[in-house]
């Protein structure tokens, strides 16, 4: 549907919320996201430093926003890893399973507390490495991947790097994220953020290497005049936006574009819900461990004759007899918890 400025409202509780749109007369298409509850429980697992904090906002909220265009029942992930103190930063998006229920995200960072510089830039702390889009299509079918090297500023113009390097699709992020008081004085995290992407029939491919850091590719160089001029058009307009516009909850996502966009004739779609989640199990745990002898399990074997594992997404806690373990088990089932 077209949007007017009373169109929608506040007739949906925008709140961990994906809103996909397009522009008609741009031939931009994109997303506006706001993670909210969703982000603070993928936070709570966790007792990161600020910094660290920071890059898994950041890249959650990215993962929400690339997230929501996979099937019912995919699996889309996002993993940063570098060479800095910020040594990984990995996210997953689970699409629903069917249609109407929410996505679900979780997230986790491995990094070197002792190399963190807490007054450095958060981007900073990453150092050299590689962006990575990783998308599993279910069982029988060969997963994708995608890589680009780190660049930019910000986790986001990595993204930007490589819809433009890997998929030949100019992109645009606009995100905002931070600790707000809710009514009752709590601080908690709320983040938001706009996507637009060039339609890919007007995204030929460019020749001789980008203009990009290291000749990678940017938008520029994969778009023709007319088009170029509509999406710088459009990157102009979304530099008016502000923190407080894409975070919300004041200023609705509907209202939002038509601030943005109304001369372009922004068209919204069915919102997408999503939630915190996480897949982990014990028999997923043991299945894991079936690859391993029981030489080697013995060595993974506490001195209390068990063995542990730890979620590294949501913390969860399991334990087994190492009898269980292996392919050289000898009895069946698990004490997972």
């Amino acid at each position: 549907m077209s949007l007017g400025p009373t169109s929608l409202g506040s007739q949906i509780a925008w709140d961990d919320t994906i809103l996909p749109f397009q522009l008609d007369l741009s031939d931009i298409r994109g997303r506006v996201a706001r993670l909210d509850g969703t982000l603070d429980r993928i936070l709570a697992q966790h007792d990161y430093p600020d910094a660290i904090e920071a890059l898994v906002a950041e890249m959650a909220l990215l993962t929400a926003l690339i997230g929501q265009t996979i099937k019912l029942r995919w699996k889309l992930s996002l993993q940063v890893r570098g060479d800095g103190p910020a040594r990984l930063i990995a996210t997953d998006y689970f699409g629903p399973s069917k249609e109407g229920e929410p996505a679900w995200i979780r997230a986790y960072a491995s990094y070197d507390k002792d190399r963190l510089d807490p007054k450095a830039d958060p981007f900073t702390q990453i150092g050299k490495g590689y962006f990575a889009i990783l998308i599993d299509q279910g069982r029988d079918m060969v997963p994708y991947q995608g890589i680009t090297p780190i660049a930019g500023n910000a986790l986001s113009d990595c993204a930007e790097t490589y819809f433009a390097q890997s998929e030949q699709l100019p992109t645009r992020f606009a995100l905002s994220f931070a600790k707000m008081p809710d009514a009752a004085g709590r601080l908690g995290w709320r983040a938001g953020g706009v996507m637009l992407q060039h339609m890919p029939a007007a995204s030929p491919l460019a020749h001789g290497g980008g203009s990009g850091e290291d000749g990678l590719l940017t938008a520029r160089d994969i778009m023709d005049d007319g088009d170029r001029e509509n999406w710088n058009r459009a990157n102009i307009l979304l530099d008016t936006v502000d923190a407080s516009e894409l975070i919300g909850p004041r200023v609705q996502p509907t209202d939002l574009l038509v601030r943005l966009f109304h001369e372009d004739q922004p068209r919204v779609f069915d919102p997408q819900g999503v939630s915190f989640g996480c897949t982990c199990s014990a028999d997923k745990v043991q299945q894991s461990l079936s690859i391993y002898s029981a030489k080697d399990i013995g060595h993974m074997t506490t001195d209390d004759g068990i063995v542990t594992a730890d979620c590294q997404f949501c913390g969860a806690h399991y334990e087994f007899d190492p009898r269980t373990l292996g392919f050289e088990a000898v009895e069946g089932g698990s004490d997972g918890n």
